[in-house]
């Protein structure tokens, strides 16, 4: 890979790549330390990296990452914040797509990966694969598990009433 190969990656994918991140964590600024580390690690391994395999590269270096960064906030829960009161907000939802939200980040963090990656990013099975380092047999189990539980979630109509 060259440095023209590594700028022209940068201008292709890094959306797409923050899209990913963004749709797994929720948080705009970590979502571009994510990306921002994805395209060091490129940097660093510039010449062992194929151009060919440079987006599936970049998609497995920041989906390992935002996995660190979520179990390292689940390890990390504040005293002040969990001593702060419940805010009133109804369980009840009107609009599907707040429910749909809801019910995605219930599931675990590889289904939640790889449903996003089949379903908002457009990734076949095999690149999912390359991307999550799971065997595509895995994947699809995976995505198929992580729709059935939307389903149901959504399938519940005291959900959105």
């Amino acid at each position: 890979m060259t440095v023209d190969d590594y700028n022209q990656a940068v201008n292709w994918h890094a959306d797409a790549v923050f899209r990913f991140v963004l749709k797994n964590i929720k948080d705009e600024e970590k979502a571009r330390d994510i990306v921002q580390d994805s395209f060091e690690k490129l940097w660093m391994h510039l010449y062992s990296v194929d151009a060919a395999k440079v987006k599936s590269y970049l998609f497995s270096t920041a989906y390992h990452r935002t996995i660190d960064v979520i179990r390292k906030d689940q390890r990390q829960v504040s005293c002040e914040e969990s001593q702060l009161p419940e805010e009133g907000h109804s369980t009840h939802y009107s609009d599907v797509g707040e429910v749909l939200e809801h019910a995605i980040k219930q599931l675990s963090d590889d289904q939640r990966a790889v449903l996003l990656l089949r379903d908002y990013e457009g990734y076949s099975y095999k690149e999912i694969s390359d991307i999550t380092a799971l065997s595509e047999a895995q994947v699809k189990v995976y995505i198929y598990r992580a729709r059935v539980f939307l389903k149901n979630y959504i399938g519940k109509l005291d959900v959105l009433v």
